[in-house]
């Protein structure tokens, strides 16, 4: 029986790692499904320990990215023999209906279906509080993404296979490296409506370890997406969406301008935000507010 959802997974020495993404895959109660594991040439025994599970629905695939993780993906991507695409990073985990739940969505007609994830801060963490900010996305999706921001964590997400291919899959671009899947998901709205939440917390995003983000990057990433969907759109010409100088503003005071992150957090608040959102926009102001001050005296 040809597998229904093809799972694709990148990797890169997190061999610990990968082996919890693994199994929480075979937990599933969707068992109908195959995994590729594109390994970006790891060398602390990724190989062998995919190899070791013994599993016949786990396909290992080497190649050297170059560091860009989306060629990762769109290997896999191109490698997968099922209708449905679910997407997973090697650092993160799934509760064992994800696939189930998804798949029924994506069966009722949805094109991309997704969820909320717990957040993780530690390995021994026990308490589960904080999850990925996402919400239902109203018509039409791509100003919606593009006025308040991305719903969509990377590891919460099941595409149609023709759907991500007829995209290009994602961007591999440098300058789009830390937002590809955001751009992805841009891409999608322009041809697509039916974008599904799925109701339910799904997963597990690990933000306790080294990831791909950092303040430069993320000041980086926000210039080129300006630059790429909101220079030219009349839209934006006045002021920026929330989201994004919120997100310029918890950059530059991670980086100790704390000018600049006032000013952003300012404008931030002035434009639409989810009310989590615009508390920790306040508790930012007020942060860099009395970093200004001790500095002053």
């Amino acid at each position: 029986m040809s597998p229904e959802v093809s799972v694709v997974i990148p990797t890169y020495n997190r061999v610990a790692d990968l082996r919890r993404a693994l199994s929480s895959v075979q937990q599933q109660s969707f068992r109908n499904w195959e995994a590729m594991v594109v390994d970006n040439s790891s060398t602390d025994g990724t190989r062998q320990m995919v190899e070791s599970l013994g599993d016949a629905r786990i396909r290992f695939i080497e190649i050297n990215n170059e560091g860009v993780v989306a060629r990762s993906r769109n290997v896999g991507i191109q490698a997968a023999g099922a209708e449905f695409v679910a997407l997973l990073d090697s650092d993160d985990w799934w509760h064992p209906r994800k696939l189930e739940r998804s798949l029924q969505a994506l069966r009722g007609g949805a094109d991309i279906a997704y969820h909320s994830m717990y957040l993780v801060r530690a390995a021994d963490q026990r308490f589960f509080w904080f999850r990925t900010r996402t919400r239902d996305l109203r018509a039409p999706v791509f100003d919606d993404l593009l006025g308040r921001g991305n719903a969509l964590a990377n590891s919460s997400v099941v595409i149609r296979r023709g759907l991500i291919t007829s995209l290009g899959g994602f961007a591999e671009e440098r300058g789009k490296i830390g937002y590809e899947d955001f751009d992805a998901w841009l891409r999608a709205a322009k041809v697509t409506e039916r974008f599904a939440r799925v109701p339910g917390t799904l997963g597990y995003y690990w933000v306790g370890g080294a990831n791909l983000s950092s303040p430069d990057r993320m000041v980086n990433n926000l210039e080129d997406f300006r630059a790429n969907y909101l220079a030219d759109d009349p839209a934006w010409q006045g002021q920026l969406p929330g989201w994004f100088h919120y997100g310029m503003g918890r950059a530059y005071y991670h980086l100790g301008a704390w000018q600049l992150s006032l000013d952003h957090m300012r404008r931030a608040r002035s434009g639409v935000l989810m009310p989590g959102v615009r508390a920790r926009s306040i508790i930012t102001t007020l942060a860099a507010s009395l970093k200004m001050h001790a500095r002053a005296n």
